[in-house]
């Protein structure tokens, strides 16, 4: 871990008990594991594996609704990777 990092991953060690603690629905698993996998990108510096695992788990949190708190925080993470120096998006936000 380093001090670029240090704050998305204590973001996301927040995040994922809370995912893990969503009610059962069809793309949970998936989301946790993209999740997972996106802790496994971020710790390693993997700019590709950040971009489209943050792309992931975005799209499977939108698709539950009662992820509604774990989307702001991970929000959050999008706005501290990006301060890190992260690219989280294959193109600029509107």
């Amino acid at each position: 871990m380093s001090e670029k990092t240090a704050p998305s991953l204590e973001k996301l060690d927040t995040l994922l008990p809370l995912l893990k603690g969503l009610p059962p629905a069809p793309d949970r698993e998936q989301l946790i594991e993209a999740a997972e996998a996106l802790r496994r990108a971020v710790a390693a510096f993997h700019m590709e594996a950040i971009r489209f695992r943050m792309f992931t788990v975005d799209r499977l949190l939108k698709k539950i609704p009662e992820a509604g708190p774990c989307l702001v925080l991970f929000e959050g993470l999008r706005h501290d990777l990006e301060t890190a120096g992260f690219h989280t998006r294959s193109h600029v936000a509107p």
